[in-house]
C-alpha cells in the first residue's frame, strides 16, 4: 500500500532533503526511521529537493509498505525516534498511484529578512542592515517573474534540469511583525519583512537566486530594467546561454522556507 506523509523539518542539521553520500539528510533519515520501525526496506520519495540549510513546513513524501499499517500509530513512533529537527504531522493511506514530486502543480516558498539586530529572529531569517534598501522597487522589479519563462540564470551552475522553464504565480515583499513582538505590543514596522514565490516548479538554488539578485535592485546596484532582463521569454533561443554569474549572489539558506505543496 501506498502511504502519504506530512512532515516539517529544521535544514540547519541537514544537507538538504535528498540523500547524500557524505552528509545527513532528512530523506535518509526518514527511512531510517521507517525501516526500523516496519522491520522492511522503505525508499521514501519527496515533493522536491531543498538545499543545504532550507527549512520547510507541511512537506509531502511518500513511501510503499507491505499490508495496512496503523497509521497514527506508526506517526507516534515516528516522532519518538527521529530527531527534535523533524516533526511528523500525520501519515495517511494514499491512492496506489499518488506521487508526491509529479502530482504536485504549486510550490510555495518563503524567504524572511530583518533589518535590525534581533537575536529571536537570527536562527531563521536573514539580518540584512545595508541602508536605504528600497522594497517598492524590489516589488516592482519582481512583477518581471510573473508568468512562464526561462529562469536559466538564476539555475545553479551544473544542475541537470531537463528544461529550465516555470510558472511563477506570485512573487512579492510583505511587511510582518513576529509573533513574539506582537504578544508585547509591538510592530515590525519596516524591519522585518518576507518575499513570497509561488510556482509550477522551482530549479535549483533559483529562490536564493532571485532573492540575492532582487537585493541588488533594493541597494540601488541593479535597475529594474536590468532584473527583467535576467528573466528570459520562454522561447528563448541564445547562444551562448546565458550564464548564472549574471545575477546576484545567492541570500544564505536559512531563512528560506519551503512554505506549501498543491496538488
Amino acid at each position: 500500500m501506498r502511504y502519504l506523509v506530512k512532515l516539517s523539518y529544521r535544514g540547519a542539521d541537514f544537507c538538504g532533503w535528498q540523500i547524500q553520500p557524505d552528509a545527513p539528510s532528512v530523506q535518509q533519515t526518514l527511512q531510517q526511521a521507517l525501516s526500523t520501525l516496519l522491520h522492511e526496506p522503505v525508499a521514501v520519495t519527496g515533493a522536491g529537493r531543498t538545499d543545504t540549510g532550507v527549512n520547510a513546513i507541511g512537506y509531502i513524501a511518500h513511501f510503499d509498505a507491505a499490508g495496512e499499517l496503523d497509521t497514527h500509530q506508526l506517526c507516534y513512533k515516528l516522532n519518538a525516534i527521529l530527531p527534535r529537527s523533524v516533526v511528523i504531522h500525520e501519515v495517511a493511506p494514499a491512492a496506489p498511484d499518488f506521487h508526491a514530486r509529479f502530482d504536485a502543480v504549486q510550490r510555495e516558498y518563503t524567504y524572511f529578512l530583518h533589518r535590525v539586530k534581533d537575536p529571536f529572529a537570527e536562527p531563521f531569517s536573514y539580518l540584512y542592515t545595508f541602508p536605504g534598501v528600497d522594497f517598492g522597487r524590489m516589488n516592482e522589479a519582481a512583477q518581471a517573474l510573473l508568468g512562464r519563462h526561462d529562469f536559466r540564470c538564476f539555475e545553479k551552475t551544473g544542475a541537470d534540469s531537463k528544461t529550465s522553464l516555470c510558472t511563477v504565480t506570485q512573487a512579492a515583499w510583505h511587511r510582518y511583525t513576529p509573533t513574539y513582538l506582537a504578544l508585547t505590543g509591538c510592530d515590525g514596522g519596516d524591519d522585518y519583512w518576507y518575499f513570497c514565490i509561488s510556482a509550477d516548479r522551482f530549479l535549483r538554488n533559483m529562490v536564493r537566486a532571485v532573492v540575492g539578485t532582487l537585493l541588488e535592485v533594493g541597494r540601488g546596484k541593479r535597475s529594474v530594467k536590468d532584473f527583467a532582463s535576467l528573466v528570459l521569454p520562454a522561447d528563448a533561443v541564445t547562444s551562448p546561454s546565458p550564464a548564472r554569474s549574471l545575477s546576484g549572489e545567492s541570500a544564505p539558506g536559512h531563512a528560506l522556507f519551503l512554505s506549501g505543496i498543491r496538488y
